[in-house]
């Protein structure tokens, strides 16, 4: 059998109002044919795909393009057109395919565009005809759509948060595999629940995520007939026509088994909406003084406001000035977002003092703050990231390290990984190990400093992916919808 493989990933904060554009897709590397494996053979969802090809002796696969970015604002429409250009060329040129392994996030929107997502899975519609399966592998913040239901034979999100895009890769083309081949007939019920929350309650590593996280495995071990059961709860910064959690399930030819377990999940999430809702962070004035007063370091201060990884501009001035307010010796390790440093500081000498105005330009809800430190380094900045992350390399842009009363701030022109990987500090020659405190621009993501941190402290912070979700701006998402309304029942 021969399967194409496409993977197209970016996800959107509507409410940041600075446009995802190719440049954004080109910082985490755009790739065609077999430099897709070549890259990415051993890891991320990319990495699934070939693990369960290699299981089996009849497939042939063929990687057509590869483009993500990290979260962001919308796609700019020209940078829509480039991507719909390169997956309609890319399947129009592959020659006659058995199936379709196609990955995205699933969140994905642009000018004009509420759907990338099912806007993209359209056009590789046309391109393989109706009769060639294809198989989504998205993250489980996905907002599923009706176009995604109907594009698609069947789809298969996350089973954790922290997400592992390895395993969603290998078992969405597991599936795929199965149907190509006849060995299943999917049957697929989709159920839309009008509920958003903060990011606060995401891990599945604990009630109440993990109660319906569980349920769902449970579901899959309990019969055969089920192939696959994946449940989304969106990304609560997305203002979209569609908008809201959903819950798939996908069954073997029984469309009245998925219909009842579908009913069980939506009801089983609805019953514990109010606990989605329930919030740990606290003030960024406390956050501050208790990472201070911390016995031992690294205490991570996750910057939920201004989340990276869920589309803010990663230019968030408040911790970093707060710190500066109370004085603190720290040492911190702060990241900092600003599209211009490459100018700011294009006259000035690396080890001399400086002093310039940072951050504010992206999402447009802070203000830039003035630092006056030490200019450590000053170069355009590719980082390598090892281990299982999904993009081994990443384009920093134009990048300062700067030395300043309560430790180190370091200003990328890109947004890249938000500082909540240490090989951005690591590539500098810094020991992530060797400060009191460090700010990751993530509400959940705290993984890759697992190893090294003593605690994690949410900071209530404002901004485009702020806990606080009631007090942005929605226009576009189907109301009524809980919590922003009072609902008696998901029906």
């Amino acid at each position: 059998m021969r399967i194409g493989l496409i993977w197209v990933s970016q996800e959107t904060d509507t409410f940041n109002p600075s446009p995802t554009t190719v440049e954004h897709f080109a910082a985490f590397g755009i790739d065609h044919g077999e430099a897709i494996f070549e890259k990415l053979g051993g890891v991320g969802s990319v990495g699934g795909y070939l693990s369960a090809a290699r299981e089996r002796d009849d497939v042939e696969s063929v990687p057509l393009f590869k483009a993500r970015a990290v979260a962001g604002g919308r796609l700019s429409a020209d940078t829509l057109a480039y991507l719909a250009d390169e997956v309609e060329k890319g399947l129009a040129g592959a020659g006659q395919l058995d199936g379709l392994a196609l990955q995205l996030h699933g969140a994905c929107s642009a000018e004009g565009v509420d759907d990338v997502d099912g806007y993209l899975l359209d056009i590789a519609r046309r391109q393989v005809g109706p009769n060639v399966p294809i198989v989504l592998a998205l993250d489980h913040h996905a907002n599923i759509t009706r176009a995604m239901i109907e594009g698609s034979d069947a789809l298969v999100g996350h089973r954790t948060q922290p997400h592992d895009p390895f395993d969603t890769g290998r078992l969405a083309a597991q599936l795929l595999f199965k149907i190509v081949s006849g060995e299943a007939t999917p049957t697929v019920a989709f159920r839309k629940i009008p509920l958003i929350s903060h990011q606060e309650q995401y891990l599945t590593s604990r009630h109440p995520m993990k109660t319906w996280f569980d349920r769902a495995r449970q579901m899959e071990q309990e019969d055969s007939r089920v192939l696959q059961i994946s449940n989304f709860p969106m990304q609560p910064w997305l203002d979209v026509a569609e908008g809201g959690w959903s819950t798939v399930v996908v069954t073997n030819d029984d469309m009245a088994l998925a219909d009842e377990l579908a009913d069980e999940l939506a009801d089983l999430a609805w019953s514990m909406r109010e606990e989605f809702q329930v919030k740990t962070s606290i003030p960024v004035a406390e956050a501050i003084r208790r990472a201070e007063a911390a016995d031992s370091g690294v205490v991570v201060l996750s910057d939920t406001g201004d989340s990276v990884l869920g589309g803010a501009g990663g230019d968030s001035t408040v911790l970093v000035r707060e710190m500066l307010e109370q004085g603190i010796t720290g040492p911190a390790l702060v990241p900092l977002v600003d599209p211009t440093i490459g100018d700011k500081l294009d006259e000035s000498q690396v080890g001399e003092t400086v002093t310039v105005e940072v951050g504010g330009a992206v999402g447009k809800m802070h203000d830039p703050i003035t630092l006056t430190g030490r200019l450590a380094q000053f170069e355009p900045t590719v980082i390598h990231i090892g281990g299982d992350y999904s993009s081994p390399v990443v384009d920093l842009g134009y990048t300062a390290v700067l030395e300043v009363p309560c430790g180190i701030v370091v200003v990328t022109q890109l947004p890249g990984v938000g500082g909540v990987h240490p090989a951005m500090y690591e590539h500098f020659g810094l020991d992530p190990a060797a400060y009191k405190m460090a700010v990751v621009k993530t509400a959940s993501n705290f993984q890759y400093f697992a190893d090294i941190s003593s605690e994690v402290i949410r900071v209530d912070s404002p901004g485009p992916t702020q806990s606080d979700i009631a007090d942005l701006p929605w226009e576009r998402i189907p109301r009524p919808v809980y919590p922003l309304d009072e609902i008696s029942s998901w029906r």
